[in-house]
């Protein structure tokens, strides 16, 4: 099996910042949502973790798998989309004609970086080839694998598993601390 979960909230989360690769730990609601993810499925069989480098996700990881064992591994292909010069923008869809935006209004038509912001094809590539040389052989070896990272990481994960269209990206949505099987 393969399962997928967003890290817990950060103050970033809750200003409704645009974090991106910006390393911003939990807070205590977040770390408060990885203990509450910790009791709901510690009965979920898990052979091994694979997290974002990245702060929040490694202490969600870490917190949701405390006790159980489970190796935890980290791989740079698994960091959240960089939103470039974008980052730290709060509340972009305030801000009128901000160009960051067509990334979460119209994801299909984004297909040029805006600002230095990873495109869906860069995003995609890389994640991609964590699927396919790191879970894929994993999952036919029969291991139950939890990946933890970050929103539209994890959909680019999960648009791709599911065969989604570009326009339809960000449709499943993530929510913090909710584990999601995919496989």
């Amino acid at each position: 099996m393969l399962y997928i979960m967003r890290h817990g909230r950060t103050d970033w989360n809750d200003r409704h910042k645009l974090q991106g690769r910006t390393d911003i730990p939990l807070n205590e609601e977040g770390r408060r949502m990885a203990e509450a993810a910790r009791e709901e499925y510690m009965d979920v069989p898990l052979d091994i973790c694979y997290c974002s480098p990245l702060i929040r996700a490694r202490e969600t990881a870490e917190i949701v798998l405390r006790g159980r064992h489970i190796p935890i591994r980290t791989d740079d292909r698994l960091r959240e989309m960089s939103f470039g010069e974008y980052e730290g923008t709060e509340n972009s869809f305030s801000i009128p004609d901000c160009p960051v935006n067509v990334i979460f209004q119209h994801p299909e038509a984004y297909t040029r970086s805006v600002g230095g912001a990873e495109t869906f094809d860069e995003l995609f590539a890389r994640t991609g080839s964590f699927l396919r040389e790191v879970i894929d052989p994993l999952i036919k070896e029969g291991k139950d694998v939890l990946i933890v990272g970050h929103g539209a990481m994890n959909l680019s994960i999960i648009s791709q598993i599911r065969k989604l269209p570009r326009e339809d990206f960000w449709t499943p949505g993530i929510v913090n601390c909710k584990m999601i099987r995919l496989i």
